[in-house]
């Protein structure tokens, strides 16, 4: 897995603290693995809710977005009452939706976890499965139909 890249646009990543709860440990307390898909959730969650394309809007729209793959990379582990920043951003968006993930102890910095998810539309009426990524996502990030990011050229009357 890369790093974040410095020049994704702001709404296409988003940091989220989670303090690991008493529920998700075992006797050693320590996070038990199933429980990182709920924290890649949480941010993937938070993530489509500023791009203003969550599940529900999702659905409006006329697509389901299952998630059809996901790797975790387990480095350490999460404990018990361990302050996280879970950091996600959308990698690709042609003809599948990856977001990416980064678990971090939010004191120190330290990797603990790393992964993605990939997610692919599918029309809910036929559920037809789809091989591009549909116009409406690509609007939601910005992009217009080739995927290119869309800018605002301004032309200033100084520049020479």
């Amino acid at each position: 897995m890369a790093a974040m890249p410095k020049d994704l646009p702001a709404n296409w990543n988003v940091k989220v603290e989670i303090e690991i709860p008493f529920h998700d440990v075992d006797v050693l307390e320590i996070a038990w693995h199933g429980h990182y898909a709920k924290y890649f959730e949480v941010a993937r969650c938070k993530l489509f809710d500023q791009l203003d394309y969550n599940y529900p809007e999702m659905r409006d729209s006329g697509f389901a977005w299952p998630v059809i793959d996901m790797h975790i990379r387990y480095v350490q582990p999460l404990l018990f009452r361990q302050k996280v920043t879970v950091t996600a951003w959308v990698a690709e968006w042609e003809n599948r939706l990856r977001i990416q993930y980064l678990i971090t102890d939010s004191a120190t910095g330290t990797r603990l976890t790393k992964g993605h998810t990939d997610q692919v539309a599918i029309k809910i009426p036929s559920k037809e499965l789809l091989l591009a990524s549909p116009s409406i996502l690509l609007e939601k990030l910005g992009l217009d139909k080739s995927g290119a990011a869309k800018l605002d050229l301004v032309k200033s009357e100084t520049a020479s």
